[in-house]
């Protein structure tokens, strides 16, 4: 199932790569959605694809029993999540301010302007 999910990721990662070349601005922004999509699930990879219990502590024990859920993975994937959703945010207003004033959808025309 790892294999699989490495490709997955790897795949995505091309893609993001692939799309963030393009000139066009807006190919950019959905390379960069697809680039933190890829990130967060090999974070979730990286932590391990283990189906089992909440990591709670019985009472009198000092650690878990039997297969746990790493919580840390979660908790970065889901803070990725709201990082990658404010960064979208503003590349999308700031790319709906650029072609309001420049007029074209093209990187290589945003570089020749003195605007």
């Amino acid at each position: 199932m790892e294999n699989l999910f490495a490709f997955v990721i790897g795949g995505l990662y091309a893609t993001a790569l692939f799309m963030m070349l393009r000139r066009s601005i807006v190919k950019l922004v959905i390379g960069l959605m697809i680039l933190s999509n890829a990130a967060n699930l090999l974070i979730f990879t990286g932590g391990g694809l283990v189906r089992g219990a909440p990591p709670l502590i019985p009472e009198g024990l000092y650690e878990p029993v039997g297969p746990i859920a790493d919580p840390l993975p979660q908790a970065l994937i889901l803070t990725a999540i709201v990082i990658s959703f404010g960064v979208l945010a503003f590349a999308v207003v700031l790319i709906h301010r650029a072609y309001e004033v420049i007029g074209a959808d093209d990187i290589n025309e945003m570089k020749s302007t003195d605007s």
